[in-house]
């Protein structure tokens, strides 16, 4: 019976031994980041594991696993993190993984990009210092602009149609955009923010950037803003192809609802 109970004992102290953790440093966000790698071999892929849930949990939390290896991420001055609140796949091979830490920082917790290049994990931090006066308002992390774009804190645009991650232009580069999503562009390149007394538009692909005052009347009547931007603004193509939202010279031209959907 002892020997039973031993060889019980030993096989689950090797099941647990089967599986360990690894940190990895965060490295800063590259325009050139490429994240739409396809594995060279069907185990060179990332596992999301949830790891909390239930009624023990007030909410999911998760895992990323390399092969059987967990992934810990070392961003300094932030705590080293390997459980997350968030955690999504930006690419259909599953080698890249958007991530957000769970802490007690609740929306303005860090941002990751947790991938696998060549059978090696690297992981990329989507955090910008901001200097913001309304960077509470504005730090709201995740926004779902549609089901493939996503809005990471006004600093980073997705597109998991094709996996890419496009850093988003500021108005002021020691802050991020002190202004809420607006609407797009209907090639979904030009992002419109209002701010407090204008429309900031910024090409995710050019980086072009274009302000656009509005009047007070109309920024001081939310309930009527849209339908007067529909009516009175146009998305105007420049020498360079890219759209930006300007005031109508013509009041009377009919503008087709489509161009403001997103």
């Amino acid at each position: 019976m002892k020997i039973t109970l031993y060889a019980l004992f030993l096989s689950v102290v090797l099941f647990g031994c089967g599986s360990s953790e690894k940190n990895y440093k965060a490295k800063p966000f590259a325009a050139n980041e490429d994240f739409n790698v396809f594995p060279k071999s069907k185990k060179n892929v990332l596992t999301i594991v949830r790891t909390d849930s239930g009624a023990s949990a007030a909410v999911d939390r998760f895992a990323i696993h390399y092969k059987d290896t967990t992934i810990t991420i070392e961003d300094a001055p932030n705590a080293a993190a390997k459980k997350f609140v968030l955690a999504s796949f930006i690419n259909t091979q599953k080698t890249a993984a958007l991530v957000q830490v769970a802490n007690d920082a609740g929306k303005m917790a860090p941002f990751y990009i947790i991938s696998v290049k060549d059978g090696a994990v690297e992981v990329v931090s989507l955090n910008k210092p901001s200097k913001g006066a309304e960077d509470k308002k504005y730090t709201i992390g995740l926004e779902e602009l549609t089901r493939s774009n996503i809005l990471i804190n006004n600093d980073f645009f997705i597109t998991t149609i094709n996996s890419r991650v496009y850093p988003v232009k500021r108005q002021n580069p020691d802050e991020r955009i002190q202004g809420k999503f607006f609407m797009y562009s209907s090639d979904k390149t030009t992002l419109a923010f209002l701010t407090t007394n204008s429309l900031y538009q910024v090409n995710t692909a050019t980086g072009e950037t274009f302000n656009l005052p509005l009047p007070a009347a109309l920024t001081n009547e939310p309930e009527t803003l849209v339908g007067n931007i529909q009516r009175d603004y146009t998305w105007v193509v420049n020498a360079n192809g890219t759209s930006f939202l300007k005031k109508n010279a013509d009041d009377d031209r009919i503008v087709d609802i489509k161009e403001f959907k997103h």
